[in-house]
């Protein structure tokens, strides 16, 4: 048989290898076009930023320094207050003075001085503008300032309130911020000198006019709020800020600088640079090179050993493995899948439906299969049983698995399916139920070969009753004395029933014995709990009346049937009950009770249980018995086989149930299983 790799096949899969060899060189010269591309465009981009990170560190220098002296603005204004309060303690000098600071700082809106108890001795507003609290009464801002002096007070130095817009005659407005300064004399607060700023102003005052063209300066809230501003952006094509915290007593501005700069230059040395990378681009393209032939001649010896490692993976599978196109058409086969079927390689290659393997009866619905797996409806990975007839006319078992067939571009180009053969399989298992059938038959002959005793002593009943009730009647026949006709026939009428009647109960034992000997075929059926019950009480009764064991029956109402098969759940039933009436066998043991319970179990969505329960009060089981109950052929009775639970515990999980045991608190043990409740009418 010739392997895929060989023929036009081959040689077409060859050629793409060159081509895709070939391809891979090209790519390599591309890549060193894009390589130079890439630095020259690295390379500008980077100066770009390097311009940009020069600009933008200059802005914040700028800033810092805006900061240092506006801070150094309000620390003079600080010491101009503390002289002014020092050296004139009089009203008339006082306001002399400070009309003076207030012609010299235009920042200045208004100062004030105020006793200890916050009470206004004096005010002067500044004479460069109209005053500043004319449409709003200082009374209505009286709280923040208040607020700075208490700050003031508790700090013992110069405090500042929080801004505040003051509105003004022509609509318009602007911010002002308070500072407070505590007049101190002899280690006592004797009043304040409160002085108001004009943020706006504040910032023409202390900042440079070239700063202020060059920028726009403002004053903002930590939320971004703009406050104050103060010069435009200049011209440029990109726009660079910085911020700068004014931690001030009591308040905290934030100085934002804009700005806008031109597109910045190139580096100087960018030709260079640019010799420099190239070279050291085209060295790596040389290394690469070498590298890739390198890599070509090992790639090529590994595909010719990876060529023949498939040769000989694909004769050593024992798994079929067969691919088809995406029109079914069979477009490979492995020699495994071929010496399954019986046919050759060319016998398939390029076959469609219907196939030279499938059975004729069976072609109409494997059609129908097929279409629906190639249509992608089915869910790949999924497992199914399939019937296949080789050449000679033999049918085998198979597994199939089918899983999408995808290329290197990650399309979909066909369908891979998976071969086993599973005809031995399906041999042993049936090997394996009949002679799992044939262990229940002779548990159940020696489960009646135990009962011939217990059925002689029950029989006996019965039959005496009768053969009395039989010579009664002809003792009625001999003695019948003349008119007394009437009578006698009433009395032959009442002991002749008693007679069909004892007949009746020995013909249901022997009934029940044969019915649970009789080997029958495994077949399942809808049954109701209450019916296996019944069926095993006969046989039940005869044990539990020689062992002096009351039998208690209990069954939830509304139970819904079991699916099983009849004749192996009730050996179930029987064995386990015959079981827990032994184990109660003792002479210490005066009130024997064996309990047979039927309920519902917990179950799911797609499945509903019902549970069967046999308790005893015995002596329970041993830890080391425990351990070895369901072990085949192990057993603590003398006459037992071993064979019992190990033979129960198989029937309970041939019917998807779990059979389990548990001591209970008291005394005894209770042996408890589950079988499953019919899914769809049957």
């Amino acid at each position: 048989m010739k392997s895929p790799w060989h023929g036009p096949t081959a040689a077409r899969d060859r050629l793409a290898l060159i081509w895709s060899l070939r391809d891979k060189r090209l790519s390599l010269w591309v890549a060193l076009v894009g390589l130079v591309a890439a630095v020259l465009i690295t390379l500008v981009w980077l100066a770009g930023r390097y311009e940009a990170s020069q600009v933008q560190s200059t802005l914040e220098r700028d800033t810092a320094d805006a900061i240092n002296d506006i801070r150094g603005g309000l620390m003079r204004d600080v010491q101009a207050l503390q002289a002014l309060q020092a050296s004139h303690s009089t009203t008339t000098a006082w306001s002399a003075e400070a009309g003076g600071l207030l012609r010299e700082h235009r920042a200045w809106l208004r100062v004030e001085w105020r006793d200890a108890q916050m009470q206004l001795r004096h005010h002067i507003d500044s004479p460069l503008r109209a005053p500043s609290f004319s449409k709003t009464p200082r009374s209505n801002v009286v709280n923040e300032f208040m607020q700075a002096c208490q700050r003031a007070r508790r700090s013992n130095g110069p405090a500042y309130s929080s801004s505040f817009f003051v509105p003004q005659d022509d609509g318009l407005g602007f911010e002002v911020m308070d500072m407070c300064l505590p007049l101190v004399v002899a280690g006592e607060t004797v009043g304040y000198a409160i002085t108001s700023y004009s943020l706006q102003e504040m910032l023409a005052e202390h900042l440079s006019p070239a700063f202020a063209r060059r920028n726009e300066v403002s004053f903002t809230e930590p939320d971004g709020t703009r406050l104050a501003a103060m010069g435009q952006h200049g011209r440029g094509v990109r726009l660079f800020s910085a911020q700068q915290l004014l931690d001030l007593p009591g308040v905290t501005l934030v100085l934002r600088v804009d700005g806008r700069r031109g597109a910045p230059d190139l580096f100087p040395n960018i030709l260079t640079a640019l010799v420099i990378a190239m070279s050291i681009a085209l060295v790596s393209v040389l290394v690469l090179l070498v590298k890739d032939s390198r890599r070509r001649l090992k790639a090529e010896r590994e595909l010719a050993e990876a060529l023949a490692f498939r040769k000989a993976m694909e004769d050593s599978l024992v798994t079929g493995l067969r691919a088809r196109d995406l029109q079914g058409r069979i477009t490979y086969v492995n020699p495994a899948f071929c010496q399954m079927v019986g046919f050759e390689p060319a016998e398939l290659l390029g076959r469609n439906a219907p196939m030279p393997y499938w059975p004729p009866e069976m072609v109409g619905e494997y059609q129908q299969r097929q279409a629906i797996r190639l249509a992608g409806n089915a869910p790949p990975r999924e497992g199914y049983e399939s019937v296949f007839m080789r050449k000679d006319g033999t049918r085998i078992s198979v597994l199939i698995i089918e899983a999408p067939l995808i290329n290197v571009l990650g399309q979909q180009t066909g369908w891979m399916s998976a071969f086993l053969d599973i005809s031995e399989q399906r041999r042993v298992e049936e090997m394996s139920r009949a002679s799992l059938e044939r262990l229940q038959a002779t548990a159940r002959l020696a489960t009646v070969g135990e009962m011939a005793s217990l059925l002689s002593h029950e029989l006996n009943q019965p039959l005496a009753a009768i053969s009395s009730y039989a010579n009664g009647s002809l003792n009625l026949l001999l003695n019948n004395m003349p008119g007394e006709t009437t009578q006698t026939l009433a009395d032959l009428h009442v002991a002749i029933e008693r007679i069909a009647q004892q007949a009746g109960r020995a013909g249901k034992i022997i009934n029940s014995v044969h019915d649970f000997v009789r080997r029958r075929d495994q077949d399942r059926e809808a049954v109701t709990p209450q019916a296996l019950i019944d069926a095993i009480m006969p046989l039940v009764q005869l044990q539990a009346h020689k062992l002096r064991v009351r039998v208690v029956i209990e069954l939830e109402d509304h139970l819904p049937m079991v699916w099983c098969d009849r004749t192996m759940v009730e050996q179930v039933l029987l064995n386990l009950a015959r079981n827990g009436m032994q184990a109660m066998d003792t002479p210490e043991m005066t009130h024997r009770v064996l309990k047979i319970q039927a309920r519902r179990a917990a179950s799911n969505v797609e499945h509903q249980w019902v549970e069967l329960a046999v308790t005893d009060q015995g002596s329970g089981i041993s830890s080391e018995v425990a351990a070895q109950l369901f072990t085949p052929f192990f057993t603590t009775k003398p006459e037992g086989m071993g064979l019992g639970l190990s033979l129960c515990r198989t029937v309970i999980e041939q019917h998807g149930g779990h059979l389990e045991f548990e001591a209970l608190a008291a005394r005894g043990t209770i042996f408890r299983f589950t079988l499953p409740v019919p899914q769809s009418p049957h």
